[in-house]
């Protein structure tokens, strides 16, 4: 007997699955020298042109500066031929006496220039910093009497050169000398309260545009949790607004380092003044000294160098948007 199975159910066999060949990547036909100059080749070669012109000013003033002859026709000797490019680079010998000359020059001193002008840059940029950030706070979140007149007169201000009040300021600040002699004419702290005031107006105006970008439900949600004016000045605005903080910081501190009108009228004596009026005086008098100059210049550099390094990537970026989404 046989027993009935049942119908039998198909079974599937597995078919070898057709795949095609994968077609073969052929590679891009070569450029001629002609279309890839015509197409990619200029653009390196502006590229190159634009390195060339920011850095031969930077390898000139090192090679004048390493150079023991200490002037600019030593950096670059005249033959028959003609000024010799290599010789103005590469000086035939090299010597760190310009830096020795300008550190232990006793009549023209370096190292007190350099301190007053560090101090100056780093407290005028530090209290312009924060007194702008709350002016602009206040135009931008406050309502007021006055606020946009006072806002338009910030601007109008920027408007006139500084040399104009040049000749008021020295008036002002010998009238502030007779009452209060630390900040009178020739004082560093003097200067810093000039600084301040000439600073603060297009910084404010600066960081009011930035703070207008700042939501203001931020602050609508903080004073429901019964967060002051103050609390959300300090714990969130300047969290968020922390790229143009440090935006206006640098700015103002190149500019401090590198100001020589106001510094050469109210720090006129060279024993008590900044690093550009008193390398000024390396190539001012009947004596051109360029390389002292030159030497004095590179070490200046420096802390700039620095606060560049530490501060470009929120020169580079916003950090506004994500703090805002997150």
């Amino acid at each position: 007997m046989t027993e009935n199975l049942g119908p039998l159910e198909p079974v599937l066999v597995d078919e070898p699955v057709e795949t095609k060949p994968k077609p073969l990547l052929r590679a891009a036909p070569r450029m001629s020298p002609g279309r890839w100059i015509t197409t990619v080749g200029w653009r390196h070669l502006l590229a190159i042109l634009a390195a060339i012109f920011a850095l031969f000013p930077i390898v000139y003033i090192i090679s004048v500066a390493l150079n023991p002859r200490g002037t600019l026709a030593a950096a670059c000797p005249i033959d028959k031929s003609g000024i010799s490019a290599i010789s103005c680079l590469f000086p035939s010998t090299f010597s760190t006496a310009n830096f020795q000359n300008v550190l232990s020059d006793t009549q023209l001193p370096y190292t007190v220039w350099f301190r007053n002008t560090l101090s100056i840059a780093l407290v005028v940029a530090t209290v312009s910093t924060l007194l702008s950030a709350a002016g602009a706070f206040a135009f931008s979140r406050l309502r007021f009497k006055a606020r946009r007149p006072g806002l338009l007169a910030l601007v109008l201000l920027q408007m006139f050169p500084q040399i104009l009040a040049i000749t008021a300021l020295f008036i002002i600040m010998t009238q502030i000398g007779d009452v209060f002699p630390s900040f009178g004419v020739g004082t560093v702290s003097g200067i810093m309260l000039v600084y301040l005031g000439g600073s603060l107006g297009v910084n404010t105006y600066l960081m009011k545009g930035f703070f207008d970008t700042i939501p203001v439900e931020i602050d609508e949600s903080a004073k429901i949790d019964g967060a002051s004016h103050v609390k959300i000045f300090f714990g969130l605005i300047l969290k968020l607004a922390q790229p143009v903080l440090v935006v206006v910081f640098f700015v103002t501190f190149t500019f401090m380092f590198n100001e020589l009108a106001l510094a050469s009228v109210l720090l006129a004596d060279t024993q008590n003044t900044t690093l550009a009026v008193g390398l000024n005086t390396y190539v001012s008098g009947t004596q051109q000294q360029w390389g002292n100059f030159a030497a004095g210049a590179l070490m200046a550099s420096v802390p700039m160098l620095v606060l560049f390094a530490f501060t470009q990537k929120y020169l580079t970026t916003g950090l506004t948007a994500g703090a805002v989404k997150g």
